[in-house]
Order: C-alpha cells, then structure tokens, then sequence
C-alpha cells in the first residue's frame, strides 16, 4: 500500500473579526481531513490574527489553498500560506520542550517606552516571546476612574542567559521606568497557588499599629524611630519590639478598639481578599503587629490564619508594657509559613507571601513566590517580585488572573 504524501503548510489569516469565522475555513480543512498541528488568535480592537498549521495530503493542498483563497475573500479577510519543511518542523517542535517563564509587568499606565524597555531585556537574555497577554480590563479615555491599572504578561522560552543579570536589569527599570515585574518559571507550580500569608502593618493596612499605640500613649516620637529602624533591619526585631512595647505601659486597653476600626485598609485588599476566598485560597495574617488587629481584619475578611503578638492587659483595662507568648519576629515568620502549608497539605513552592519590611524577608525568601509590596529599601533589593505602583490588588496578576475572568472588563476599583 502506497502512503500519501504530507506536508505542513503555515495558513495566516487577519482582518476584521466576525461571528463564523473560524468555523468556515475549519470546515474547509475538515472536508480535506487536514491535522491541526498547531492554533493560535489573538483580537486587538476587532482586528483579528488567526494562525494555523496544518499537515495534509500533498495531492489535496493546492485545492485546500484555493477554497481557502475564495472564502477569505468572501470574509473580506487576508489570507496567506508559508509551506513548513519536515525538518523545520522537528526543531520547531524541539524548542518547545524548553524552559519556560512568564514575565508580568503592571503599572498605572503602561506606554511604548516601558514594554520597549522589558523587551530589550528578555532580547538581551536570549529568551523567546512565544505570547503577549492583556490581564488588565481595557481603561476608558472618555470616563477615566480613579486607581487604574495595566498589566501585560510576557510567556517566554529558553533559558536566560544569566538569571541574576536579568533580576538585576528588571530592578533597575522597574526603578527607572515605574512598573513593576514578576519572573516566574511557568510551571505547574504558578498555576496551583493555594496560599497566600500577609504581614499586616504597611501591607494589609497603611499604617504600623505600635506607632497608633505609641500616639495616644504619648510616646509616638520615640517608638517611631525605633520601629523605622527595625523595618530597615538596622537593630534586632525581638530587641526593638520589646523596647516599643515596654513604652506603652499604662495605655487604657479600650484604645485598640478605637484604632482597629478606624485602621486604613490598603488599595485593593477588599477586591484581593474576596477574589482569593472565591478561588479556594487559604490565607494567613503573619505580623510582627499585634493580634488584636489581625483578628479584627480575621473577621472582616474571613481569613483563615491569624499569627501576631499578644499585648498583656493588666486587671485594670491598661496595657503593662509587656507581651504574652512567644514574639513573632522574621524566623518564627517563615516557620510559620512551612507549618501551615504542612497543616493544609500544600506544597511549599504553592505558596505566596507578601511584606513590606525586613522582618518579611524569611518568609518572603522561603514562599513559592515571594512579592515585596511598597517595601523598604533592602526587602525590595532582596525580592525577586515587586509591587510599588498599584495596589495590593496586583497580586493577581501576578497569579495570573485576567480582569475579564473576574467579570471586571475594564472595571478598576
């Protein structure tokens, strides 16, 4: 028995998009019992771009192409053909097997400049675009709204040729050019994140609640010097925790209602928070704040794990100066972060963790994906993700959540 000749042909196809299309020209190909190798679109503005590689009968090709032809004319569209060679072929499909990564970048706005900038990076580091992404909801121009934000993942093959180079360009242009980035391996991993733990004080609310205390107890100056040095990791966390709450002695303890309910949430957390608990996510509050707050945030958004220190409240309603329990400081952080995911059943590379200050450092370098979120100095420096444009929000694209997925084209709250 003789077998049929084959041979790949690489169809492309653009123009203005309608309902039908693509089942047209497949019913052309059906007819001819073309294999589909390989299918991509994508639709900027109602233009589309169809790309598709077949592999058929080499007796039947040239009529394929010409019905294909009629019906691109009839669907006022472009159609154009590239033969693909056996071999040209096999290497193509070699190159697949590589590594692959997703680089994300988000910002209030993002302009030819930026995405020219992060371009020339991946060229320089011998990496492949395969695919651009909008994640973001399209903005209007007309009715702009308040907190806007864009955000386009990058899906890149190969392997960088220096890993700590290109953290280190990405660093400097996000610094430069105001975006921020995340370089992740694309494996199953990113796509299986399970959860997520937050510091509180400066990430999940804009504020650090010992200075609130340190106000109203009169000695504000003074335990705000204290805690600036301890998130720049200049002294000790146990040391100055112990030194700022020392100076609270004699604070009537109904103060902590006060400031809890008055505590200013960070941009984003009510849209985080919701979308995490929808998609099955555990979250837990790790602070080197006080318990109090966490449980007051605990019961406004339904979060799983609350681990922070315990003030001590002496018989008459005021705070001692003293703590109950073990301090958590950055160790006991990260600690944390492995036992949960033990107790959840969740691989360590599953997990997230985000922080502001250099007592986030451990868990942030122990997390599947650690992101330093409007972070001192040195957290950002150490990070190999980075939020300092938008809010904590971001986080989802960085998860690879798409606005539209959300319901939320071009949404921004």
């Amino acid at each position: 028995m003789i077998m049929e000749k084959k041979e790949q042909i690489l169809i492309r196809i653009n123009g203005l998009d309608r309902p039908g299309l693509t089942a047209a020209i497949m019913q052309i190909l059906a007819r001819y019992g073309a294999q589909i190798l390989d299918i991509g679109q994508a639709d900027i503005h109602n233009t589309l771009s169809l790309g598709i590689l077949i592999r058929t009968d080499e007796s039947s090709s040239g009529q394929v192409m010409k019905e294909l032809l009629f019906k691109a004319s009839e669907l006022s569209v472009n159609i154009g053909f590239a033969p693909v060679s056996d071999d040209e072929y096999e290497a193509w499909v070699e190159r697949q097997g590589r590594n692959r990564y997703i680089l994300t970048i988000i910002g209030r706005q993002l302009s030819a400049a930026q995405i020219a900038a992060t371009s020339e990076i991946i060229t320089r580091q011998g990496l492949n675009i395969d695919s651009i992404l909008r994640l973001s909801g399209r903005m209007s121009i007309v009715n702009p709204v308040k907190n806007v934000r864009a955000c386009i993942q990058f899906s890149l093959r190969g392997t960088p040729a220096d890993r700590n180079a290109m953290q280190a360009e990405l660093m400097k242009m996000s610094a430069e050019r105001g975006i921020d980035f995340s370089f992740q391996r694309d494996d199953m991993y990113r796509r299986m994140r399970r959860l997520i733990c937050f510091d509180m004080d400066s990430t999940l609310i804009q504020t650090e609640c010992i200075d609130e205390l340190a106000e109203r107890a009169g000695v504000g100056a003074e335990v705000k010097k204290i805690t600036e040095r301890a998130m720049r990791g200049e002294i000790d966390f146990r040391e100055s925790f112990t030194e700022r709450v020392k100076l609270l002695k004699g604070l009537d303890a109904s103060v902590l209602k006060e400031i809890a309910e008055t505590m200013p949430i960070t941009e984003g957390v009510d849209r985080l928070m919701s979308i995490l608990k929808q998609c099955g996510y555990k979250i837990a509050i790790l602070s080197g704040g006080f318990t109090y707050f966490g449980e007051y945030l605990q019961r406004r958004y339904g979060i799983d794990y609350v681990y922070a220190n315990e003030l001590e409240i002496g018989d008459d309603g005021k705070l001692t100066g003293n703590y109950v329990g073990e301090i958590v400081d950055g160790h006991r952080k990260a600690e944390l972060l492995k036992l949960i995911a033990q107790v959840e059943k969740v691989n360590l590379a599953q997990t997230i963790a985000v922080g502001d200050g250099a007592n986030d450092l451990p868990m942030i370098s122990e997390a599947g994906l650690g992101i330093a979120f409007h972070a001192k100095p040195r957290v950002a420096a150490s990070a190999m993700q980075s939020i300092n444009t938008i809010g904590l929000d971001g986080v989802l694209y960085f998860l690879g959540f798409k606005d539209s997925y959300l319901g939320e084209q071009g949404k921004m709250k």
